[in-house]
């Protein structure tokens, strides 16, 4: 079985990344505090403006198809560096032919959609095991029982702009009662719908965190294999933003991000010191940025059984298969694109 790549995140400010022999040495106030072979990262992600990375380690991980990705603090994307494009130039080429064919991107948007909202299903379904009927239970037995309904009219939908719609829907449906899946330190993880550019309380901090993660994963599993993360089916074009990541990431929210957080809640992982409030603005503190990323790591190196191909895999090659999977669709290997329901 594959083991999924290791990602170093740099979230100490100040800090010095370069190269020694075939490892990648990180220093801060000339003081080596890391040093890893080149050969078990698969990327490199630094938060913040203060966090230098040396010409021969940029141009050396260039080499070594490693990845440097760079963003502020709270998640937003400043930059990349990356070597040579990889794949088949053809590949690229059909990618942008489909999305430009409204059917075939209305297709491979039902298939996402769809198992975007029986995630979500899911998500809610085990908040309902082992707990006693009350009003809570009953409000996300709703919600359950109207998403259910919902997955039935995307698989007979024909229009992309019904489509969207009905994603909108589910989502409202699924963050009213996101709010009951805390179930401790309720004053302080109090959920009231999605809120984001910024996040007004923790739990909305905590989330768009978590998705900038699973982004920047699928982000990199794409260009692995050949397909423009830019040029999606279900969002549309829109200048720097990386569309058909932000597809696939529709699969993973509620089994992958959303778990996650409302496991570092509900487990008290995560409490008031770790958030800033700003007027209306709630930031990570950097421990908690740390606390959640190394979850994420973690969580990442979980076990399940891929539902499509019935083979066991790191939870980190899953988002990786499920580029390749898309990749073999738009080959023309695969008469539909396989997208994750999580079981």
């Amino acid at each position: 079985m594959k083991s999924t790549p290791n990602t170093l995140y740099v979230t100490q400010q100040e800090c010095h990344l370069t190269k020694e022999g075939e490892t990648i040495i990180v220093k801060k106030d000339k003081e080596k505090i890391l040093q890893l072979p080149i050969h078990t990262i698969g990327h490199i992600v630094c938060f913040g403006f203060t966090i230098y990375v040396s010409s021969p380690l940029m141009a050396f991980c260039a080499e070594k198809s490693v990845s440097i990705t760079w963003l502020t603090e709270t998640g937003k994307f400043l930059g990349r560096v990356e070597g040579a494009i990889k794949g088949n130039v053809l590949l690229r080429r059909t990618q942008y032919r489909w999305a430009d064919d409204v059917n075939r991107s209305r297709k491979i948007a039902q298939c996402v959609i769809a198992a975007k909202l029986n995630n979500s299903r899911m998500n809610l379904q085990r908040f309902l095991r082992n707990r006693s009927g009350n009003a809570q239970t009953e409000a996300v037995q709703n919600a359950i029982d109207k998403l259910g309904r919902l997955i039935n009219q995307v698989e007979a939908c024909r229009s992309m702009d019904n489509l969207r719609g009905i994603e909108g829907e589910a989502a409202g449906l699924y963050f009213a009662v996101f709010d009951h899946l805390i179930l401790h330190q309720k004053e302080l993880f109090r959920f009231n719908g999605r809120n984001r550019r910024p996040p007004r309380d923790p739990v909305n901090a905590l989330l768009s965190f978590a998705y900038t993660l699973v982004t920047l994963d699928i982000r990199s599993a794409l260009e692995t294999v050949g397909l423009d993360p830019y040029v999606g089916f279900l969002h549309v074009d829109r200048p720097g933003r990386p569309s058909l990541a932000l597809d696939l990431v529709e699969e993973l929210r509620a089994p992958l991000a959303d778990r996650l957080v409302l496991n570092l809640i509900n487990l008290k992982q995560v409490q008031a010191e770790h958030f800033e409030i700003l007027g209306t603005e709630v930031n990570m503190t950097p421990e908690c940025r740390k606390i959640l990323i190394s979850a994420y790591q973690n969580r990442k190196k979980d076990v399940i059984r891929h539902p499509f191909l019935d083979e066991k895999m790191e939870i980190g090659i899953l988002i990786q298969t499920q580029a390749l999977l898309l990749s073999r669709h738009i080959r023309g290997d695969l008469d539909i694109y396989p997208a994750l329901v999580w079981r």
